[in-house]
């Protein structure tokens, strides 16, 4: 374990505080605690001096607003961030509860790292952004205006989100936003996510016989919707694993020679890609590299699926239904609404007789590229260089923040993805943790780029 401060034991300790809280937005069984997180939330933003805070209901989960308002004529950084998290399930593929946070060491994280649900997404990295107002506001290092605008629907497509960014321009006009939702490379290499890949999210359902029938009088003879489905989900992608949906690739952005040689100077091991998620060979579409196909290139997965008899012990039926959640994530000029269209038409087609299919879409959003050349990443740029000691590397992310293009049509403004999460911190899995290296290193760097942002603004007018 590192030794820590005191302010930094009291930092530990109310984000541990803050990780005790089940928001998991999914699911209305907790509903109260994503309420009693936004409270907290607020209640965070109070103490560390934020001149206004608010709760702002929504159709949905409320949305937590701040602000520390110096001066009209200076710059205003919109941080945004979220305090729900994703369900803990399976439950039992937790080392320890997933409400329940506790420090432990690891080969990658020997200070320390806390385990628990949204310790990296998106509750410790949108902490960080807490401590480091309250550092900059302590020291007298707050040279602009700051808006704190953090949400608690994220983890289930931000529904409401653009409805309030509609509604409330004036209330959150700025001149960049800032977010710490992704990762970098390493830690002893930093990167800057300069670019975030779109999300197509679809629900299928197949339906055959009005009943679950007996396996033995009926089968062979009818329509199998387990069966089918599989069949279906199968002819999805050829044997190059492209994926076969017509027209999906028509505006598919393809990169040149020189970008992806560029995207290659990243440092990246593939043998300890395979050994930190346990397997012995990679998989994708052909022509392309591993991390090509983890950020630059758009796919198709099935996310689960279910139907029949899962109980213990043995139960011999066909079943009526068959179910599966199958989400794309899209890249550059891919339109989520066209591809969800798309994959409709193409399910539908390929459904045999003796079944109907029903396919539903959940939610999308659109893939998102930052330019390197505006002031806002050159800050960021020159903070993790003054932090880490080495220059950051730009960075495609493969994962997929639907509000970030939204902000942008909005509001009108850019926004910085510092991350500082690694690929390793097991988000949306069990064991999902956060260094305390990454969490302190955040609350580092973040004051420096609002100081180099300033410096660069003011040396720009």
């Amino acid at each position: 374990m590192m030794t820590l401060t005191t302010d930094q034991k009291r930092y530990l300790d109310e984000w541990m505080s803050f990780l005790k809280i089940p928001s998991v937005s999914a699911d209305p069984n907790f509903n109260s605690e994503v309420a009693a997180a936004a409270a907290w939330v607020k209640d965070a933003l109070d103490k560390v001096g934020c001149s206004h805070t608010e709760i702002i209901p929504t159709a949905g989960h409320p949305i937590v607003y701040g602000e520390h308002l110096i001066d009209p004529k200076l710059p205003t950084v919109l941080v945004y961030g979220h305090y729900d998290v994703q369900p803990p399930d399976p439950v039992d593929l937790w080392d320890s509860p997933p409400f329940e946070p506790v420090i432990k060491t690891t080969p990658l994280h020997p200070e320390g790292a806390v385990f628990a649900r949204g310790a990296c997404d998106d509750k410790g990295q949108m902490f960080m952004h807490i401590k480091a107002f309250e550092v900059m506001k302590k020291e007298g290092l707050l040279g602009c205006n700051i808006k704190f605008m953090i949400e608690g629907e994220e983890e289930v497509g931000s529904d409401h989100l653009e409805d309030f960014v509609k509604n409330n321009k004036t209330k959150l006009a700025c001149d960049v936003i800032l977010i710490s939702d992704t990762g970098m490379i390493s830690r002893e290499q930093p990167s800057i996510s300069t670019g975030l890949r779109g999300l197509s999210y679809m629900e299928v359902t197949v339906t055959g016989p009005n009943r679950d029938l007996h396996s033995g009088l009926y089968g062979g003879a009818v329509a199998n919707p387990i069966n089918v489905l599989c069949e279906m989900i199968s002819k999805m992608h050829d044997d190059q694993k492209r994926i076969t949906i017509p027209g999906f690739y028509d505006k598919v952005e393809e990169l040149t020679h020189n970008e992806r040689k560029a995207m290659a100077e990243a440092p990246f091991n593939l043998s300890e890609f395979k050994d930190s998620i346990g397997i012995k060979g990679i998989c994708g579409e052909e022509g392309y590299t591993n991390e090509e196909r983890r950020t630059i290139r758009p796919t198709l997965d099935v996310n689960g699926i279910w139907g029949g008899y899962t109980g213990e012990g043995a139960k011999t039926v066909i079943p009526s239904k068959a179910h599966a959640k199958i989400s794309m994530r899209l890249v550059p000029n891919q339109d989520w609404n066209d591809i969800s269209e798309l994959f409709s038409n193409y399910f539908q087609s390929i459904a045999p007789q003796g079944v109907t299919v029903e396919v539903q879409t959940h939610h999308g959003g659109y893939a998102y590229v930052t330019p390197t050349n505006n002031l806002a990443y050159q800050a960021a740029h020159q903070a993790y260089l003054d932090t880490f000691g080495i220059a950051p590397i730009p960075s495609r992310g493969g994962g997929s923040i639907p509000i970030v293009p939204m902000f942008e049509n909005e509001l009108g403004v850019k926004s910085i993805l510092m991350g500082f999460g690694l690929d390793s911190d097991a988000i949306h899995s069990p064991n999902e943790h956060y260094g305390l290296f990454n969490f302190f290193k955040g609350i580092e760097t973040l004051p420096k780029f609002y100081k180099h942002y300033i410096e660069l603004q003011n040396k720009d007018s």
